[in-house]
């Protein structure tokens, strides 16, 4: 290669380092960094982006009071914030869904899941900077 024998033995060793260095990297990233094939948050993440309302109390459709609190999922930390502020429409919106409720709708987990998806949708539309991924019945009793 070379002429010199010194050039030599340095080019191999540079060579060799390199294919070293790269063969760690590759092994590095495959093995030992986390990652989440399903591209599902963690539960922590879900924490970081989520808001607990507080305490509503309402009368239902069929004169039956609700007490009930949910905790929203959103999108980004942004969106917490902006949900935070928002905290006097979100209780409104709330209590719109539930005083057209009666008793009856709360049979079953269908008739929850349908106010969490009119919740999520409501309250999507109020959202400027996110948007409402989940809304979760936290608490419920009926009276």
């Amino acid at each position: 290669m070379f002429k010199n024998r010194l050039a030599n033995i340095m080019f191999i060793i540079l060579i060799t380092l390199t294919l070293i260095g790269a063969l760690i990297l590759v092994l590095y990233t495959q093995f030992f960094q986390e990652t989440d094939a399903s591209g599902e948050p963690t539960i922590e993440e879900i924490l970081k982006v989520s808001v607990e309302t507080e305490e509503i109390t309402t009368n239902l459709l069929s004169n039956h009071i609700i007490r009930t609190k949910f905790v929203i999922q959103l999108d980004n930390k942004k969106a917490k914030s902006e949900f935070e502020k928002r905290d006097f429409q979100v209780n409104n919106i709330i209590i719109q869904e539930l005083s057209d409720m009666k008793e009856s709708d709360f049979r079953g987990s269908e008739g929850i899941e349908k106010l969490e998806e009119r919740l999520r949708k409501a309250l999507n539309e109020i959202m400027q900077e996110g948007e409402v991924v989940n809304v979760y019945m936290n608490q419920r009793v009926i009276q």
